[in-house]
């Protein structure tokens, strides 16, 4: 007989379940101008860290103070946790800056929100987004390493930020959808099929497996937890954890469940599509909403493009995580979980 889930309530209300339609009449809410001062302190507090230490990796937030954005910062923190889950700071010239100083002040604006983690097997705490050329059919390809779409996804860590430093010819958009919102409509549409989004299934890790872990892991895709609903998703590594014989095998109803999350996920009237412009700073809680990018035309200079810094970042007074989470995040301690974590690995910033 299977087992019986608590299900959330038939609806969810919550700041976080917002619909793309309603964010585009009001990117005031999600949309931050940086002024010339908030600039100035930035570039102040990076210049100051780098003539004391190049190792970037290890930037803390007394490292770089911000008298005048640490508020904002906060309330910042504040709005992904139990707000609308996502904001964009635009007004950063990036282009008169060195490869240093733009990963410097990422990083130092990700300290003030919380701790950075690491991204993959290298320890790298400072991604690269771009086109590497690699190939999506290698089993342990990461998909942001090619220029594909990367489908709705979420990544391992409470929040992720992107800082635009150069955009791509053509395409390449970033899209935005509440989890909350598409488990409302799904619920009332299919409640049969939100279900098995309940039930633990297998998410190929693509070969970057922690010691002693099996080379997938079995979250639900939906969880309810302490009276909040927490998703986890990467519909490409669920197909292909089915690559591994002892993985939960995924049932036609599974397969139309997911369907109809994807669709919905989809749906332009749920979801919230920008175009990032050089020196936007993109954070999105992973933990309520999910993220994707469309595929993308680059420029032929090597030099122009498209490339983006990326943060993993575990923050603090943030929402309690089911137990199951350990098999991704390995601690689910507040405030230090999330990355991956396998034998070996030695946090670094690469530049």
């Amino acid at each position: 007989m299977r087992e019986t889930i608590d299900l959330p309530p038939e609806s969810i209300e919550s700041p976080a379940a917002w619909t793309g339609e309603e964010m585009a009449r009001h990117p005031q809410n999600w949309l931050i101008e940086l002024d010339a001062q908030d600039v100035a302190e930035l570039e102040l507090a990076a210049t100051g860290f780098l003539a004391g230490s190049q190792d970037i990796g290890n930037l803390t937030k007394a490292d770089f103070p911000l008298p005048r954005l640490d508020g904002h910062l906060a309330a910042l923190r504040e709005k992904l946790i139990v707000g609308i889950g996502f904001e964009v700071l635009r007004g950063l010239p990036v282009e008169r800056y060195s490869a240093q100083m733009a990963a410097t002040i990422f990083c130092g604006i990700g300290a003030h929100l919380g701790s950075a983690r690491s991204q993959n097997a290298q320890g790298h705490i400072l991604g690269h987004v771009r086109d590497i050329g690699a190939d999506t059919k290698d089993a342990t390809t990461r998909i942001y390493q090619t220029s594909e779409r990367q489908t709705f996804h979420t990544d391992s860590a409470d929040v992720v930020g992107l800082l635009c430093l150069r955009d791509a010819m053509q395409g390449g958009e970033s899209l935005l959808v509440s989890t909350v919102t598409i488990y409302n409509a799904m619920r009332k549409r299919r409640p049969d099929l939100v279900r098995l989004l309940f039930d633990p299934i297998a998410t190929d890790r693509r070969g970057e497996i922690p010691e002693g872990e099996k080379p997938y892991f079995e979250i639900p895709i939906l969880n309810w937890h302490a009276g909040l609903l927490t998703g986890i998703y990467q519909r490409q590594y669920v197909d292909s954890a089915q690559r591994f014989p002892d993985a939960m095998r995924l049932s036609a109803a599974h397969v139309e469940a997911l369907d109809l999350f994807d669709s919905l996920a989809n749906d332009p009237k749920l979801n919230l599509s920008m175009r990032l412009r050089p020196g936007d700073m993109q954070f999105v809680y992973n933990h309520s909403l999910l993220h994707d990018r469309m595929g993308f035309r680059d420029w032929p200079d090597p030099d122009k493009r498209r490339h983006m810094l990326r943060l993993w970042l575990s923050i603090p007074f943030d929402r309690p995580l089911p137990e199951c989470f350990r098999q991704r995040y390995g601690s689910i301690e507040i405030g230090d979980r999330g990355g991956i974590i396998v034998k070996g690995t030695r946090l670094n910033v690469p530049l």
